[in-house]
């Protein structure tokens, strides 16, 4: 679904992305470990398409995102840190404005099976955004994504500020949706999460990938012991 080909990236002089060569495949969890800096929320921009590469290419579907950004961006979705949405209007209100926004038209009662599948209890639905957790405010942005049906999810620092019970929830959503066929492709610091939730774990550093393994090849501990060497 996802795949960089010697993907690069310059600002003036300042290399953030270099010789970037991965794939993430439909139903795979990719979670991107690096300091601050590194070059991961540059990455993530890349496939979304709004930034250009100095060179390389970064594709989605096969696609190259830089001649077909409007194919592309219709099978992606991008869930940031905070999720920027509107405190006036509940969790079914803003799923539907977001919706009717990606050219969906959805009923109601599906919006709110949307809202289930994205782990959030239907007692809260009607309730304003203003009265939710981080945690909630994510299943608002996870129901979204499945709202516009994206095929690929980009989620950057999703368990910053979860507690432990929020964020043990945040992963048993992300392996359903996996389980489901989606991709997600995570930037992330938590270094136990990304070795727990993810199929396949990535450390950048200075915007090269220095590291690349299947989770079911290295311990958290492990994990952390390496990551700890990039800074």
């Amino acid at each position: 679904m996802l795949e960089a080909v010697n993907l690069s990236k310059k600002y003036g002089q300042k290399d953030a992305v270099v010789d970037l060569n991965l794939k993430v495949e439909k139903g795979e969890v990719f979670c991107l470990l690096g300091q601050n800096g590194a070059g991961k929320t540059t990455t993530i921009n890349l496939f979304l398409g709004l930034l250009d590469p100095t060179s390389g290419k970064a594709l989605v579907g096969g696609l190259d995102v830089v001649e077909n950004k409007v194919s592309t961006n219709q099978i992606l979705a991008y869930i940031p840190e905070v999720v920027q949405l509107y405190g006036n209007l509940s969790g079914l209100e803003n799923l539907e404005f977001f919706s009717k926004l990606a050219g969906q038209k959805i009923a109601s009662d599906e919006l709110s099976k949307l809202l289930l599948e994205a782990g959030l209890q239907e007692e809260h639905h009607k309730s304003k955004l203003s009265s939710y957790s981080k945690g909630m405010r994510q299943k608002v942005g996870i129901a979204i994504a499945l709202s516009k049906q994206a095929q690929v999810i980009f989620m950057d620092e999703p368990t910053s500020g979860l507690d432990p019970k929020a964020t043990d929830e945040f992963t048993n959503i992300c392996k359903s949706l996996a389980k489901n066929g989606k991709s997600i492709f995570m930037a992330t610091h938590d270094i136990f999460n990304a070795v727990n939730v993810g199929d396949r774990v990535g450390i950048m550093n200075e915007g090269r990938l220095i590291y690349s393994s299947h989770t079911e090849n290295i311990d958290a501990s492990e994990m952390q012991e390496l990551y700890l060497k990039t800074i």
